[in-house]
């Protein structure tokens, strides 16, 4: 998603250097069962250009308004989420759907809304959320330079967290794996997976 071709968010060598953790096997087994998902999620208009080095303007602003009709309802599950999860989490930094209104410079009301995502009421439902959004991050700095180098002045939003964007990973891998318990392990993957699903859908409806 800003998934860049070819690249899994777990396949990152931040994931690779992570410390043991409680849980070391949920990394594990998210990327494996959502592996299709993802695969999937790359074949839109917008990641078939990028694999073809022939990104354009309208391909970009079109899969950065449906990002951020999904983005909104996401944020504000994380959001109302934040006290459970603790400041660790960096719930505020990890708001980014703004960014889009800054590529597009469009209001928010000129864009299109997901009118219904996965559910994300439980702590494992968001955490399965959360490894799909947060992982997006790092292919997204590789999106950024691709459309840097089309001259496409569109990559506020794939910068992601910029400097920040492997460190915040890894803080999310970390606690992930802290998080996760024998009781909230498959709900997470679960989550994981029909949040690429959903978001797939919602990237292909008209």
């Amino acid at each position: 998603m800003l998934f860049a071709p070819s690249l899994d968010p777990m396949a990152d060598p931040i994931t690779d250097a992570l410390p043991p953790s409680p849980g070391p096997t949920i990394l594990a087994r998210l990327r494996a069962e959502t592996r299709p998902y993802h695969d999937a999620l790359e074949l839109n208009e917008f990641n078939q250009a990028l694999a073809a080095g022939t990104p354009s303007a309208a391909a970009t602003r079109w899969f950065l308004g449906k990002m951020y009709g999904f983005l909104v309802p996401y944020e504000e599950a994380l959001r109302q989420h934040a006290a459970a999860l603790g400041p660790a989490w960096e719930v505020p930094e990890r708001q980014r759907a703004y960014l889009i209104l800054s590529d597009l410079h469009l209001p928010a009301d000129q864009l299109p809304q997901c009118p219904a995502l996965p559910p994300l009421a439980s702590l494992p439902q968001l955490l399965g959320a959360m490894y799909v959004l947060e992982g997006s991050t790092l292919g997204g700095q590789v999106l950024a330079r691709q459309l840097a180098k089309a001259g496409l002045d569109l990559g506020r939003y794939f910068t992601g967290y910029g400097a920040l964007t492997g460190p915040r990973w890894k803080t999310f891998c970390r606690l992930l794996g802290a998080a996760v318990t024998p009781a909230t392990e498959a709900d997470i993957v679960a989550s994981a997976g029909l949040t690429f699903q959903t978001l797939t859908a919602w990237l292909n409806q008209p």
